[in-house]
């Protein structure tokens, strides 16, 4: 595991995104596993800013997203569908019928999952999956357990999870309990994982996951058993870290 210590958000954005680019420049048709959630929307108004100036084709390119709320309508502005739209798919030249996101208003949840692990089997693995980091370590939805879950599945998230994104609706009570998001070992598969962490709030988690050991209570810990995982962190999320463990 990598970690990359830039100067502040819009570096890390940059990083992130010209990484992105170079993947789908040296093979167009690439898969990526894409996140919302306040953390990446630097790296996808420049990954926007790249393809306006003609330095990348998303023609081709299949994307994945990791989790949906559970019960909100594809036209909700808090839905990760809606986000991915506003903040990325509507202003690059995507083939829409190449974009893959759970379905959180299907009739049967539980057949949504199994359909979209099928979609995982049939066009994975993943080249490049782009995460976040919840305060509480999860990634994706797959939260704090004694047991983490392999594949798609209905997470409850916990209340940590909710107050942390309750910033985004009127008040908690209108944040959903649940997700469907991609399982561990979905997010293991990918060739290569990427990991952004941003500001001082997510200091302390990016310390314990680097510093301590493999455990089910800290998710994204399980990352340091994949291949090829870099952290682009910027100084206030890298800061309680120890700078040996770092490349500035």
């Amino acid at each position: 595991m990598k970690i990359t210590v830039v100067d502040d958000y819009h570096k890390m954005s940059e990083v992130a995104a010209r990484m992105i680019v170079s993947q789908i420049n040296e093979k167009p048709d690439s898969v990526l596993g894409l996140a919302t959630g306040s953390t990446p929307i630097g790296m996808y108004k420049k990954l926007i800013d790249y393809y306006k100036n003609g330095e990348v084709d998303f023609s081709n390119v299949i994307t994945f997203n990791l989790d949906e709320y559970v019960g909100l309508s594809k036209q909700d502005p808090q839905s990760y569908i809606y986000f991915m739209y506003d903040n990325l798919f509507s202003h690059i030249n995507i083939n829409k019928e190449s974009i893959y996101i759970p379905n959180g208003t299907a009739e049967d949840l539980e057949q949504e999952c199994k359909r979209y692990d099928v979609l995982l089997e049939r066009f994975g693995p993943i080249d490049i999956q782009i995460l976040g980091i919840g305060v509480n370590g999860h990634i994706g939805f797959n939260e704090p357990s004694k047991d983490l879950v392999l594949r798609t599945h209905v997470a409850y998230l916990s209340e940590e999870t909710r107050k942390a994104n309750a910033r985004f609706f009127d008040d908690i009570s209108k944040v959903p309990t649940r997700a469907i998001t991609m399982g561990i070992s979905d997010i293991m598969r990918a060739e290569k994982i990427i990991l952004l962490a941003s500001g001082k709030s997510k200091a302390p988690i990016v310390k314990r996951m680097l510093e301590t050991g493999i455990s089910t209570y800290i998710p994204a810990s399980i990352l340091k058993l994949h291949k090829n995982v870099e952290i682009i962190a910027d100084k206030d999320a890298a800061s309680f870290v120890e700078k040996r463990n770092c490349i500035a």
